[in-house]
């Protein structure tokens, strides 16, 4: 958090020697991505996945770098999983991303319906009530 990402990278690891959990693996994942390494962010989030398949971060996260690199369509089975995970605390988020793939896809009643999802989860979730305003003012 406080931009310190080569220490907690090495901190991380460090973790993950003495004792491998899906959540570190997330977390280092998630470093790695601030780092710009997005490939091994990914490669981080499968490993969290073969310790634990029922945690739904590493899915999400998947998903929410594949829409960074632009590849839309291998997103969406990531993220689909990320909704369907037994163990996964903000279930907006998934949705929210989902509705990011089909906006960028031009499929916009799906985007839509992906942000209200969201918001049905998460009534107070900025930018997923910020992207369904930004839809009805494009169709408008």
């Amino acid at each position: 958090m406080e931009g310190e990402l080569n220490r907690a990278a090495g901190l991380y690891k460090l973790s993950l020697k003495l004792f491998p959990t899906a959540e570190a693996h997330t977390f280092l994942g998630w470093t790695y991505h601030f780092q710009g390494k997005v490939e091994d962010a990914i490669a981080e989030c499968r490993r969290a996945i073969e310790i634990d398949p029922e945690f739904g971060n590493p899915y999400n996260d998947i998903g929410a770098y594949l829409i960074d690199l632009k590849r839309y369509d291998e997103a969406i089975p990531w993220l689909e999983r990320a909704i369907a995970a037994p163990r996964y605390d903000p279930r907006h988020f998934p949705y929210f991303n989902l509705g990011r793939v089909y906006c960028a896809k031009g499929m916009i009643t799906r985007a839509r319906q992906c942000f209200q999802d969201a918001l049905r989860i998460e009534p107070r979730y900025t930018l997923a009530r910020q992207a369904v305003e930004g839809l009805r003012r494009m169709v408008n």
